[in-house]
């Protein structure tokens, strides 16, 4: 009633009073509806407006009782005030309006609430026959119903159907209640299904309706194209239903997914470039709202981009934001060009960033700062900070109170779309990330629970894990298809954002972001999004349009698969050379011909520590993208210069690395940062699964082959990025190394250390040989010990280094070999053959740093690790130093592995039993593996026992450098094998000697006499280096020589010292015949000091003695004999296994011997069957030896002296053995040695060594020999049989065929000797060949005179000797000397002659008249006749130096003779031949006168008279002519025709004498008539004083008248001048005074 009045100040009163009562709620229905009427006609009078607004609203607040018309009443009355002239009241009106509207849905909140509890009957709606088919509807939900659908009609400029009264109303407006309304009551509409149905048939048309202009709008294009001018887009609508769409899309996707996409599909097109800037900014807000929900965005891509025939709405979304960035950059941005110019400057005051003078710097208190932007190809977009990070607080979204669209400043567009960018990975990749999580916790757990055994809950928690692994799949298929429907979009934009940045913290983000997707897309295995984007990193890392073959590669791929983004190709954005950063390096590209050097800037490396930080984190998925990343860094190492460090870290390399590589500060502080990241990089790597692991390897493998072809060809220092890091990731992933070794080293092996460039090499045997020590050195589980398979595997790789040949690889092996040597010697077990067979890999050719460094190590194992190894090593280590011994690089590397192999017998020796007992054991596990396969078991030396194997391989090794080409080696290794044999043959089974003499001994004779007979002759100038080489050793074959003498020698003496062992052997006559042959085929060799040796062996193999003589005088020290234990029973000795107690050969053998049994001798007939080859042997060196050569030149090859010397003094020794067998055969054999062998010459330069001076006779050393063998022959035939004797008379001849050496020496074959007088041994001449001198023979003639004088005193009488006629035939021998007499070349021959025939007829002769009967001596008688004739009738002459003693003291000699004959021969006339006493008669006949010739020859001038010995044949024969004795008349006429003979010449010297004398004057005669004449006289006197001895009647008358006759003829001679001859005369006619007497009356007796 007061409100009636329309009087203000009642209405006032009234309208307090009316709110009092409300706010009491006291007011009921009607009273409500009347109070409403009062208050409309109110407001139609306008009366207090902005009280009633008051007032509505306290009634509507305070309480629900106003309803349907009368709440549309009031409502309408609000609306209506809204629309007043008053500004003020239409403030406060909007104001209620929004509050009525929020109050009438807040009533149907709590409605709801009310009838929670009880469920209606959902009544069928009839689609929409009626629009106000509302019945269903509860009071206050059909109010709001009501009101709601009223709005849509008024928004769309329909009439009301409950909001009756409306007068006007504005668009803008009522979509801001309609966003109100649906922003705060979303479950209003989800839970009824009317006010769903209003959605969708009423908003969702009408904001599309709105939409039309600004879809339709073209910035630019002219309006006369089109038929209607085209209503422009209005910002205040646009922007509220950007609002509205924005709530739609959040609150009621689920409800309106089709609709959904057609605004989606709108907010998209907004984006585009023709749109005005304001229209594209509000856009990209609204957008950016979307970006910071992903759920909701998943959801986008679970209803569109995963259903066929759908748009991909959300590719789309992300597509677009990439191309709106890309089309920010290539239009440049003028502003809105719709807005006019005064506006522009009234909002831009508002605005700071706009209106800036210098873009890009703020003035900020006189400093200058750098703004943070973007700026791509001249276009410079600043970054403005319009957000915080994940929520998207809109700017121009909120600007409700703008009717015309706002400048929008330089890059505020562009910050939103970086923020949408950079919130949805943010968004997605969180939420994926979480699901995943999730997902992989409850699978996880779920495994974990079905493998526990429980019965009772198996089928649930089966059932469980399906349904988990089918929700799995599920949501995996969506977030697969999320991240495929975004990448490309993403990455393109991301890229170019990247390469435009110039603010480090967006870069920061922007890599983040790429970092983020990458990983996801790994975890999700997107292979191709995960390598774009690591790809698209790499390149950020690197250098503008750097050559690197990986990324490029990748980006052909990528960009081939251009993405279309609503028509338009977005291409990937190559990077733009002009960049402006900061240059932080300068280095050199790694490629094949680096073309000047490459920059790198803070962001090239802010983007190499986002690479390390994702292989870092996230090693696990990259997979086959390691390539990529692992490339990628290698090249920035290489330019920023890092060099590999020990265990394969990187350092900063030195400053120097060439001119190229510049760092500034801020890099430098940089590098080790980055290096340490690199470490840990790999060290992360033991944290990864073995599939990435695997991946990781194979992506450094492939970089380390790229590496290696760059390499090829050219001696650049190459990149050692890959193998240092393959190095690093082995050396980390030591507990699991088994997986990855093979790749790892065989990549090593195969390739890094076959390469050409050095370094490279180098660096891959570094990276192999740290990884094995790596390995061996760690502590496994479990440990190596119990693994052998794993330390095989480590170890095997070092072998296979072994098939390089680069030296500087194998160097590193040997040295990897040492280390591990010092560290794990003892612990290496199975893995010896594997060491030992590196450093027996090792070749000659190998250079001698190898084979030292090799030698060093197997120095070591044989000093320090035998013991350690297993026994079946051992073998191998006797072939590893048996192969050093015949490197032939270094001389004394050979020399001491033959000492090694000394040491290693002698360890052999000392832990024999441990080695049998470990072998025995191995050889029975192998040979029941050889059973079991059914195969023979193989091994050098089989059927010895393993242990005795062992020993075998010793010898043979070192048989096998006894040939080595060196003399220095041959010479070592033949002492020690001899000397091993030597000293441990004991330990040998019996059986295995078998083996050492064939195998061993004979095949190693074999080979040195081969090498020896085909040795070169050649002289050798020096012995390496300047060592100058003795003559003796000056040809190979001289050297060779000494190798034979050394092996023969030691051969033999073990023959000698081991016969023991060896006789029991089943062939121990073959090998003596194979021993015999080597010594022969030595012995005839062309080499002097090889044959004597042969010789000296010979000597030495003939001096074994039985064993049982050998125990009877032990030479062994007494101590041994004591310890030597005596096995009672020898014959089982041996069976009882070998004693390992250290004997001499002799301690051991009179511990066989001295046993209680008899000791095993081997019989007899065998024995000599070996003498007797012995001999055959002993003939057949002699006669080869001995025969001379056929030919004669210079090269001829005589034997030496002491060879024959040694020859025949075998023979003494021998003939021990043989003499019961001893043939005359083996006699006359024997006897052409001997003969040979005196008659070989000497050489000249070597006689003065052999030969004493001529003057002295002495024998030379063979002579005596020869001597010696014929004296021990005859001994033993003086004690021998009668058989033997027979042997006399072929000693006899042997011995006289020596004594005729004395007169005419022995040739030697057609060799033409000088006479040793001539011989030049003084003045020796370097190139002459040497000259033969016969030796001086006459000593050993002598000698061999006097034996055979000897001789014969002692066998005269024997039958044998004659019958053979010795007697005649040493009369015929001494014939020669004596004949020849002054002739001889020596005085001493023919008076020893004499004196030996004397003596021999002293004794022969009276055996000869014994036997005269018989006719033995028969021929005998002549040629001693003729002997004496010679002899003392001889036809040479005396040498002029003759001094008067000698010659007296030669015609005693002469004397000597005659009366022997006198003695021995006249008197036994009778039993001589007659013929033989003639010749006597006439030889005395012959001597008594001194010359028979009555001519005077120029010879006999000098002929000396022998009055001696005239007289003495004058008495003697003049005592037998006259002797009484005289029986036959025969005898008595020999003598008286001698006498007359006599006379009658004497009678004609005279004569011519004084005729002489006479005629010849005062001249004195010559002195051979003068000579000639005394000598008749004296033989005159002599004629007459043996007559007055004689018997007178043995004197014919007629004799006694020719004396007398001489008588004037005497006297005549007085006249003579020479007083000589006066003498002589004198003389002669004395005797006559008895011839003086009377006449015959007076003669008594003849006598005075």
């Amino acid at each position: 009633m007061g409100c009636g009045t329309k009087e203000p100040k009642i209405t006032q009163l009234c309208l307090a009073a009316i709110q009092r009562l409300m706010s009491h709620e006291v007011v009921s229905e009607a009273a409500a509806g009347n109070i409403i009427n009062m208050l409309w006609q109110l407001m139609e009078n306008s009366l207090e407006e902005l009280k009633l607004l008051q007032t509505v609203l306290v009634l509507l607040t305070t309480n629900t009782v106003v309803h349907d018309e009368a709440l549309s009443k009031a409502i309408v009355l609000c609306f209506r005030l809204h629309f007043t002239k008053d500004n003020i009241t239409n403030n406060t009106a909007a104001a209620t309006v929004r509050q009525v509207v929020t109050v009438v849905f807040e009533r149907v909140v709590a409605e709801d609430e009310r009838y929670k509890g009880t469920v209606d009957q959902p009544v069928a709606v009839q689609g929409n026959s009626n629009r106000r088919s509302v019945s269903t509807l509860k009071p206050c939900a059909k109010d709001a119903y009501m009101l709601f659908q009223d709005l849509c009609q008024l928004v769309n400029a329909d009439a009301p159907y409950w909001l009756v009264g409306m007068t006007e109303m504005t668009r803008t407006f009522g979509l801001e209640l309609l966003e109100s309304v649906l922003n705060d009551f979303p479950q209003v509409f989800l839970q009824h299904q009317e006010f769903s149905f209003l959605l969708k048939e009423r908003v969702c048309p009408l904001v599309i309706k709105l939409f039309s202009p600004n879809i339709k709008f073209r910035q630019g294009s002219s309006t006369s194209s089109s038929p209607a001018p085209v209503e422009k887009p209005y910002f205040p609508i646009c922007m509220r239903l950007l609002r509205v769409v924005s709530v739609l899309i959040k609150q009621f996707y689920s409800l309106l997914v089709t609709e959904c996409e057609i605004f989606l599909s709108l907010l998209v097109k907004f984006l585009d470039a023709d749109k005005p800037q304001w229209l594209r900014a509000v856009a990209v807000e609204s957008i950016h709202r979307l970006c910071v929900q992903p759920q909701l965005l998943r959801s986008f891509c679970q209803s569109y981009d995963m259903k066929q025939h759908s748009t991909k709405v959300f590719r789309d979304i992300v597509n677009a934001l990439g191309s709106f960035i890309q089309s920010l950059f290539l239009v440049p941005s003028t502003g809105n060009t719709s807005v006019t110019p005064s506006q522009t400057g009234s909002n831009a005051s508002g605005n700071t960033g706009s209106a800036q003078t210098n873009p890009g710097v703020l003035g900020m208190g006189g400093g200058a700062t750098v703004l943070p932007a973007f700026e791509y190809r001249g276009t410079w977009i600043p970054i403005l900070n319009v957000t915080v990070q994940g929520s998207a607080k809109a700017t121009y979204l909120e600007m409700l109170d703008k009717v015309e669209p706002p400048t929008i400043p330089e890059g505020y567009a562009m910050s939103v779309a970086f923020h949408c960018l950079l919130d949805l990975v943010r968004g997605i990749t969180t939420m994926i990330e979480g699901e995943l999580g999730e997902a992989e916790t409850v699978s996880h757990t779920t495994t974990e629970t079905t493998s526990l055994p429980a019965q009772s809950s198996e089928h649930q928690d089966l059932h469980s894990v399906s349904d988990q692994s089918e929700k799995e799949l599920v949501s995996r298929a969506v977030w697969e298809e999320m991240v495929n429907a975004c990448w490309c979009g993403l990455l393109a934009a991301l890229s170019l954002l990247l390469d435009a940045s110039t603010d480090e913290a967006a870069t920061e983000n922007i890599l983040k972001a790429e970092l983020t997707m990458a990983a996801l897309c790994g975890r999700l295995g997107l292979v191709t999004s995960r390598d774009a984007f690591i790809t698209a990193i790499c390149k950020g890392s690197l250098p503008p349009h750097y050559a690197l073959t990986v990324l490029n590669s990748t980006t052909a791929i990528l960009s081939s698969k251009s993405y279309s983004i609503q028509g338009q190709n977005v291409q990937m954005i190559s990077p733009s050379s002009e960049s402006h950063q900061q240059v932080v390096a300068v280095g050199q590209p790694l490629a094949l011909q680096p073309q000047g050097t490459v920059m790198l800037t803070s962001k090239n490396i802010q983007c190499m520590r986002t690479l390390l930080n994702l292989a870092h984190c996230h090693g696990a998925v990259l997979g086959t993208s390691w390539q990529l990343v692992l490339a990628t860094l290698q090249h920035l190492v290489w330019i920023l210069g890092l060099k590999p460090g020990v265990g394969g870290a990187l350092k900063p390399g030195r400053a120097v690395e060439g001119p190229s590589t510049v760092l500034t500060t801020a890099v430098m502080t940089d590098l080790p940062v980055i290096s340490n990241i690199l470490s840990r990089l790999f060290e992360s790597s033991q944290y990864l699964d073995d599939v990435s692991l695997h991946h990781l390897i194979n992506a450094l493998c492939s970089l380390s082959l790229e590496a290696m072809d760059m390499a090829y060809g050219n001696n650049k220092e190459p990149s050692l990025f890959a193998v240092a890091k393959l190095l690093e990731t082995g050396l980390v992933n030591m507990h699991r190394i088994e997986i990855l070794w093979r790749p790892l080293t065989g990549h090593l092996l195969e390739k890094v250390c076959q390469h050409p460039n050095s370094r490279m090499r180098e660096w891959g045997a570094e990276a192999l040989t740290s990884l094995i020590k790596a390995g061996l050195t760690f502590s496994h589980d479990p440990p190596l010990s119990q693994n052998q398979r794993l330390q095989l595997l480590l170890l095997n790789p070092l072998k296979e280094l072994s098939n390089i040949s680069h030296p500087d690889i194998r160097i590193k092996q040997l040295e990897c070999v040492l280390q591990i040597l010092q560290s794990q010697g003892d612990s290496l077990g199975p893995g010896w053959p594997l060491v030992l067979g590196v450093m027996g890999a090792i070749r000659s050719d190998q250079g001698e740093s190898l084979i030292r460094t090799a030698f060093q190590c197997l120095q070591l194992v044989v000093t320090d690790f035998l013991p350690t190894m297993p026994c079946t090593c051992l073998q191998i280590v006797v072939e590893v130093a048996g192969s050093f011994g015949l490197h032939n690089q270094e001389l004394n590397i050979s020399l001491t592995s033959i000492g090694l192999l000394w040491n290693i017998s002698d360890y052999f020796f000392q832990r024999g039993e441990i080695i049998e007992k470990e072998l025995n054991k191995e050889e029975a596990v192998l040979q029941k593996q050889a059973e079991e396969r059914g195969v023979m078991l193989n091994r050098p030396f089989h059927p010895a026992p393993p242990f005795d194997c062992l020993w075998l391989c010793l010898y043979a090794k070192l048989g096998e450098l006894c040939v080595d080409p060196r003399p220095a080696v041959r010479k070592s290794a033949g002492q020690t094998l001899f000397s091993t044999i030597g000293a441990h043959g004991t330990l040998l089974q019996h059986s295995t000697w078998h083996t050492v003499i064939w195998k061993v001994l004979f095949h190693l004779l074999d080979r040195v006499r081969e090498s020896s007979t085909t040795a070169d002759k050649e002289k050798i100038e020096s012995g390496g280096g300047n060592i100058l080489i003795h003559h003796s050793r000056d040809t190979a074959e001289k050297q060779w020589a000494e190798t034979w003498v050394l092996t023969l020698a030691g051969v033999a003496r073990i023959f000698n010292t081991r016969r023991y062992l060896l006789q029991p052997l089943g062939d121990f006559s073959q090998a003596w015949d194979v021993l015999l042959d080597h010594i022969q085929s030595a012995a005839l060799s062309k080499n002097n000091e090889v044959s004597l040796a042969a010789l000296k062996s010979f000597q030495e193999i003939l001096q074994i003695v039985s064993p049982v003589r050998d125990s009877e005088k032990p030479d062994t020290p007494p101590a041994i004999n004591v310890s030597v234990p005596v096995v009672v029973g020898t014959t089982t000795a041996t069976s009882l296994g070998r004693s390992f107690m250290r004997t001499d050969s002799i301690g051991e053998r009179i511990g066989r011997y001295n046993g209680s049994e008899p000791p095993v001798i081997t019989d007899e007939i065998e024995d000599l069957n070996l003498w007797w080859a012995a001999w055959n042997s002993w003939y057949r060196i002699g006669s080869e030896s001995t025969r001379p050569p056929i030919t004669c030149d210079k090269l001829t090859f005589i034997p030496s002296q002491p060879f024959l010397t040694a020859l025949i003094q075998i023979f003494p020794a021998l003939y021990q053995h043989i003499k019961t067998g001893f043939s005359m055969d083996d006699l006359q054999k024997l006897g052409v040695i001997l003969h040979g062998a005196v008659s070989v010459p000497i050489s000249s330069d070597a006689s003065p060594f052999i030969l004493p001076s001529y003057t002295e006779a002495v024998l030379t050393s063979l002579q005596e020999a020869v001597l010696t063998a014929l004296d021990v022959l005859q001994k033993a035939i003086c004690v021998g049989s009668e058989s033997m004797q027979i042997m006399y008379p072929a000693i006899f001849d042997q011995l006289l065929a020596f004594v005729e050496f004395s007169c005419k020496p022995p040739q030697y074959g057609q060799l033409e000797t000088k006479h040793i007088a001539n011989a030049k041994y003084n003045q020796i001449q370097l190139f002459a060949p040497a000259e033969w001198v016969a030796l001086n023979y006459v000593p050993f003639a002598e000698r061999s005179l006097e034996v055979v004088v000897d001789l014969y005193q002692k066998t005269a009488c024997h039958k044998a000797v004659v019958t053979e006629k010795v007697l005649q035939n040493i009369i015929k021998t001494l014939r020669i000397p004596l004949s020849l007499k002054y002739s001889c070349p020596s005085e001493s021959t023919w008076k020893l002659a004499v004196s030996s025939l004397l003596k021999v007829l002293s004794i022969g002769l009276p055996v000869a008249r014994q036997h005269a009967s018989s006719g033995k001596f028969d021929s005998m008688w002549p040629e001693l006749a003729n002997t004496f004739e010679d002899f003392l009738f001889t036809k040479s002459t005396p040498p002029d130096n003759l001094s008067i003693q000698e010659f007296q003291k030669n015609e005693s000699i002469d004397v000597e003779v005659v009366q022997l004959i006198s003695t021995e021969i006249l008197p036994y006339a009778n039993f001589i031949p007659k013929e033989f006493v003639g010749q006597i008669m006439t030889m005395l006949n012959k001597g008594s006168i001194h010359s028979q010739s009555s001519s005077f020859t120029e010879a006999e001038i000098d002929i000396r008279m022998r009055e001696e010995f005239s007289k003495v044949c004058f008495e003697t024969l003049l005592q037998f002519s006259f002797s009484n004795k005289v029986t036959t008349p025969q005898e008595g006429y020999i003598s008286r025709m001698a006498l007359s003979v006599l006379l009658k010449r004497s009678q004609d010297v005279l004569h011519r004498y004084i005729e002489d004398e006479r005629l010849s004057g005062k001249c004195p005669l010559p002195r051979q008539q003068v000579t000639e004449i005394i000598f008749v006289l004296k033989a005159v006197s002599t004629l007459i004083d043996s007559l007055k001895k004689t018997q007178p009647e043995n004197v014919d008358a007629n004799t006694w008248a020719q004396v007398i006759a001489l008588y004037p003829t005497l006297v005549e001679c007085i006249t003579c001048s020479s007083s000589e001859v006066c003498s002589a005369l004198k003389e002669a006619l004395v005797p006559f005074k008895d011839f003086m007497h009377p006449p015959a009356s007076k003669v008594q007796n003849g006598e005075s």
